[in-house]
């Protein structure tokens, strides 16, 4: 009664294995010609079975044949959203299954240990055919918090089999562009040239950002999870305040791991908005990450050298510490225009900018939710201006702290997708009000990963932000007669849509109130900027 039992199990899986959406064509065969035996006398049932059964070399080969070269953009769409087999597919199995029990109770001579082995081989094929490009997991830049998809969730996925051509000699790769657009729907915007704009939005404001990623596995040389990591980027923007047009440097980095994982090692030109913090989400929501960018951490389109190293206490907790050459104290504006390539070490007035980060964090699993609390610390010895007198000698001793916390507050698909349902997070960051335009920075965010069934991997969200601006900076100014604010605030709403493979598309609303910093006119006090995104990998 046991061996029958487990026996019926093993056959639901298989043919769970031969009715998925990814079934290749000889899976496909089999499971045509076990329908067809139906009308059979139950003994040519069991041979067949048994021959199946005694015949993993076949299993393998079919497995291997739903590698990545097989109709990968209709697989990676499928995958997305699994389909549970509809009624006449359960009657087909269901009355299948009724003679192959019998059959099997009349084997004596299919030994427990045959159907074990069996067992792992339909096992082994069915996670093969779930995940034909598992391989290229390896090749992810490793050490960042951003997660950046894999090949299956690219427009090109493995076409012409470039990706495995290049993954069999050790490199892989992932490029993506991000374009955004901000306008200003309230009437009276203030319109005014693209020089002397003010804000993003305040014209009908374009940015667009290209990336290209490319990484060689150093584990094929014995160096644990080992890998060189070289990174280019692209950008322009309508307005050029935010980020001055440049093509250069991204990243140019080395990884590897120490005693069984529990250091990490990352070390290059590193942009360490990736690296720390974990604030930004969904395309173009989530925090303004200005406040560290001041304080002199570097970002996508102003890499540094750096050193970091990362303490795993355990699969949960952990500790990440820098030592970073640091952005100008002017601002990524300044840095980007004195060194546009990023290949200097160094420009001018910069130091070194030290940052450590303690961490918790944990995955979503059926029944636990996603938990992620970060808090950091920041110290630069770079020379700023003081705010409260700009004419005096500059002076070093900068820093800034955060907290950052986000929690899955429902889980929507327990079973198979733990990650879908609703989350809630808050962020702080602070720094001295003497050589920082921006002294505080908070954020509450409510989102949703997954939000329907039918639209499993899209992203809403909704962010509140208050963003404090230096107190001695509002003093000076209204010292000078000029109108000024001592914060703003904004209220953004989102909604990303995975629109295929690789192709995601955002659009939102963002009321704002005093988007200038510190000092504004009459016509810029308020702002209703439409949002719109698009982020395509490839």
């Amino acid at each position: 009664m046991v061996r029958k039992q487990g026996r019926e199990e093993t056959v639901g899986d298989c043919f769970d294995a031969v009715t998925t959406p990814q079934t290749s064509s000889a899976a496909a065969a089999l499971a045509c010609s076990l329908r067809s035996s139906e009308k059979k006398p139950r003994l040519a049932v069991a041979l067949s079975l048994a021959a199946c059964l005694m015949a993993p070399p076949v299993l393998a080969q079919t497995a291997d044949e739903t590698g990545p070269n097989s109709s990968a953009v209709g697989q990676a769409t499928k995958r997305r959203t699994p389909r549970a087999p509809d009624i006449s597919t359960k009657l087909r199995i269901g009355v299948v299954n009724q003679p192959i029990r019998t059959a099997l109770a009349s084997a004596p001579n299919l030994s427990l240990m045959k159907r074990s082995s069996t067992d792992r081989v339909v096992q082994t094929q069915t996670r093969k055919t779930i995940a034909p490009f598992a391989r290229f997991d390896t090749f992810r830049e490793k050490g960042i918090w951003l997660t950046i998809p894999g090949p299956a969730d690219t427009i090109i996925q493995d076409m012409d089999g470039v990706r495995s051509a290049l993954a069999d000699v050790g490199i892989g790769y992932i490029g993506w562009t991000h374009n955004t657009f901000a306008n200003n729907q309230l009437p009276n915007a203030a319109r005014s040239s693209i020089a002397n704009q003010l804000y993003m939005g305040q014209n009908p404001t374009f940015a667009t950002a290209n990336f290209m990623i490319v990484t060689y596995d150093l584990s094929r040389l014995g160096i644990p999870d080992g890998q060189i990591v070289v990174g280019a980027e692209q950008q322009y923007w309508t307005w050029k305040r935010p980020g001055p047009d440049r093509v250069g440097l991204n990243t140019l980095a080395y990884y590897q791991t120490f005693l069984d994982r529990k250091f990490e090692l990352k070390l290059g030109y590193l942009r360490n908005q990736n690296e720390f913090t974990g604030t930004l989400f969904g395309g173009i929501s989530g925090s303004n990450m200005f406040a560290l960018f001041q304080a002199g951490m570097s970002t996508n389109a102003a890499p540094t050298p750096a050193i970091n190293l990362k303490y795993n206490f355990d699969d949960r907790w952990y500790n990440k510490v820098s030592v970073q050459r640091s952005i100008s104290p002017d601002g990524p504006y300044a840095q980007i225009t004195e060194n546009q390539t990023g290949l200097n070490w160094s420009t001018a007035n910069t130091g070194i900018l030290f940052v450590d980060e303690l961490g918790y964090k944990s995955k979503a699993a059926p029944g636990v939710p996603d938990t992620w609390l970060r808090a950091g610390i920041g110290f630069n010895n770079s020379r700023y201006k003081n705010l409260a007198d700009l004419d005096q000698q500059r002076e070093s001793g900068n820093n800034f702290h955060y907290i950052a916390f986000d929690r899955q507050l429902w889980q929507s698909d327990v079973e198979r997708t733990p990650s879908r349902g609703i989350y809630g997070g808050f962020s702080i960051m602070g720094a001295p009000p003497d050589l920082n335009r921006i002294s505080r920075y908070y954020e509450l965010r409510l989102y949703a990963k997954g939000p329907f069934d039918s639209r499993p991997s899209d992203l809403m969200a909704l962010v509140a932000t208050n963003t404090a601006w230096s107190k001695i900076a509002v003093d000076a100014a209204l010292t000078k007669g000029q109108l000024a604010h001592r914060d703003t605030t904004a209220i953004t709403g989102t909604y990303t849509a995975h629109l295929a493979p690789g192709v995601y598309a955002t659009v939102g609303l963002s009321y704002v109130h005093n988007p200038t910093s510190v000092t504004h006119t009459p016509q810029t006090q308020h702002a209703l900027n439409l949002l719109v995104s698009t982020l395509i990998f490839f």
